[in-house]
Formats: structure tokens, sequence, C-alpha cells
């Protein structure tokens, strides 16, 4: 087993020689930094179990330091201990407050420096094995979800794009495609309401209930109308899902539309010309008498629609929602050249570029019509 690496930071050199001198005596490795500066460089390239922490130091003090640590990503997790002279109650709070595990009133025993230690770092190894736990859960979590969504290559005859970015480890937005025959494809987005697992859990009964009503029994309106049946049942109070399926028949030319309170599906033709279909209609899960809008349009070989979820067009940078709706629309027609994988993939970027801050579940349904 590995002796776990405590950095000790004081500027006064005796004080670190008796700490280093209590700890090494039990199989403790050190580190020793004089100033916080120097504690920081080596807390990034050596990431200790522990620090321990002086606070009155010449230039950076000890609180400073800690600030710094705790806003840095790599040193963030680290637990830190003040060793200090201070021994008033302002001190231990500020010391507290800033991300310190515990602070210590200079002198202290080497029994009781020992005994801090030992419990801070079996807190830490008590921490580190529920992350893994969560962790590993998530992402059993998230490969389920994976495994419900449709791939583009799992069915290239409904010729589709896609692109899915989860908020958390499991997302709350879900997509599928499914053929009715062999000349009627449906495709469906949906958005519960709040993200992560409590979502993410209900994804599997959508896709389910989804199959169930999207047969050449069922208008589209009544596939939402199942679905909302049976949602209502297993929401929570005030949750509820909005929601877009498209049914394009290839042998009509005919793009059917309902929406559940859903953000406006988009055309594009081959010529650059976009248009946002406006409709209202009831989120799911949410009346015992659900409202419904359905719009049917002609559409041509090379035609493309796109569905989302409006994480991809709210708090669109510089403006909300109808900014967001407008900057979607006007990527749509600047990619419409584009083979259909690489404009879903550049109009997502358009919206949400590399870098900028995402609060929401980010999905883009891209579908061509095939000539």
């Amino acid at each position: 087993m590995n002796s776990p690496t405590i950095l000790v930071v004081d500027d006064v050199a005796i004080n670190t020689e008796v700490v280093q001198s209590v700890l090494s005596g039990e199989g403790f490795r050190t580190l020793v930094a004089n100033d916080g500066p120097t504690a920081r460089i080596l807390s990034r390239a050596e990431h200790p179990d522990l620090i321990l922490l002086d606070v009155l130091m010449p230039g950076e003090s000890g609180f400073e330091t800690c600030a710094l640590l705790k806003s840095d990503p790599v040193t963030v997790d680290i637990p830190i201990i003040f060793l200090s002279a201070l021994d008033d109650v302002k001190s231990k709070v500020t010391g507290l407050r800033i991300g310190g595990v515990d602070y210590v009133p200079k002198p202290v025993s080497g029994e009781e420096l020992l005994a801090r230690v030992r419990v801070h770092l079996r807190i830490r190894d008590a921490n580190r094995i529920l992350v893994r736990h969560e962790r590993a859960r998530l992402d059993e979590l998230r490969l389920a979800q994976q495994a419900l969504l449709v791939n583009p290559t799992d069915c290239p005859e409904a010729c589709f794009a896609v692109f899915f970015q989860p908020l958390e480890a499991a997302g709350g937005d879900f997509y599928d495609v499914v053929q009715v025959d062999s000349e009627v494809f449906g495709y469906f987005v949906a958005d519960v309401s709040g993200h992560g697992v409590s979502a993410a859990f209900l994804t599997s009964a959508i896709k389910a209930l989804l199959r169930q009503y999207c047969g050449p029994l069922f208008s589209p309106e009544d596939t939402m109308r199942g679905i909302d049946s049976v949602m209502r049942q297993m929401l929570g109070e005030e949750q509820y899902l909005t929601a877009c399926y498209a049914r394009l028949n290839r042998r009509s030319g005919r793009l059917t539309v309902v929406s559940a309170g859903h953000p406006p599906l988009i055309l594009a033709d081959p010529s650059g010309s976009v248009r946002p279909l406006e409709m209202d209609g009831d989120p799911l899960g949410l009346f015992s008498s659900l409202v419904l809008h359905r719009r049917d349009v002609r559409v041509s070989p090379g035609d493309r629609f796109y569905l989302y979820s409006d994480g991809l067009i709210e708090a669109s940078p510089g403006g909300g929602r109808q900014l967001g709706l407008k900057r979607l629309a006007e990527a749509c027609a600047r990619q419409q050249a584009r083979p259909l994988a690489v404009a879903v993939a550049a109009i997502a970027a358009e919206l949400r570029p590399e870098g900028a801050t995402v609060t929401d579940d980010l999905l883009l349904l891209g579908v061509e019509v095939p000539k």
C-alpha cells in the first residue's frame, strides 16, 4: 500500500522540520513548501493527499493560498488542515469557510496532529469510494440510456443525423426514430422537465410507449395521446414533458407534425429557404384533457427538417429564446448544402460554440427527404 503524501506549508523551517519528523515517524510521505505560491505549484504537480497549511506567512497568507487551491479544479479536492498560532474564533471560522476541513491552533502536540490527519485521510478515502460508486452507477445509467437511442448507422433508411449532449451523465432529453413501414418513418424528440437521473429514468418508458403507439393503426395524434395517458400516471407533481412527433410519408410526400408544447420544427429546402412551423399544444403529462396541434406539409426530395430541444436555443448569447430560434434557422440555411451529418454538427457548434456555458441538455435531430 502506498503511504499517503502530506504537504507541509510553513515559512518557519523549525516548524516544518518538527511536523515532518512526526509524520515520517509514522510512515507518511512528506513534501515541504515555505510559501503559498510554492505550495500551489507542488500541489498541482504532486497532488498530495492532504495539506497542512500555516496562516501567517509573508506575502500570500495561508487563507489566500487555500482560496486559490480551492478555485483550481486540479487541487480543489485536496483536504486542507490549518495549523496556526491564531487561536481566535474569527480566524477559525474564516479558515473553515474558505475550504479548510479543520483548524488546529499552534502549538499542536504530535499525538493530536496524527489523530486529526488520520481522521481526515479516512474521510477522504470514504468520499473517494463514494464518488467512484456514484460515478459507476451514473456510467451504467448513461450507457443504458445511450443503448435506448437509435444511432444513424442502425437505421440508415431513416436518413437522419443527431447531435446529443446531456448536461449530466444522463439527460432528460430524448429522441427516437421508428420505421412505421418501408416508406413511412416517425421522428420523435422529447424534453422531460428537469434533467439528470430522475428525468433519465423516464426515457425507457417513453421509448416503449412510442413504439407501442406509432404503428399504422395510430395517427400521430393517437401516438401523443397514448404517451400522455401513461405519463400522467408516472410523472411527479408539476413534472411534464414537451414533445414533437414528425411522421414522414415518402410515398405521398407528406410530413405530419404534432407538437406538445415543444419548440417549432424547422423546415429547410435545397435553396436554403427555411421556415419554423409555429404550433400550439399542451405539454404531455399535465392535463386530463390534452390539446394538440397538427400540421401537414408537403415535402420534396432534398428537403430537410430539424427537431431539437429548447436547451439549444434558450440562453442564446446576446439574447433569449426568440433570438436563439432565429440563429438556429439561419444556421440551418447556411449548412443546407453540406452533408446532413456534417450540417447537424456544424449547426450545434454555431448555437453552442466550444467553451460556452451550458445549462441544459442539448439535442438536435436533422432529417433529409431522400432523392
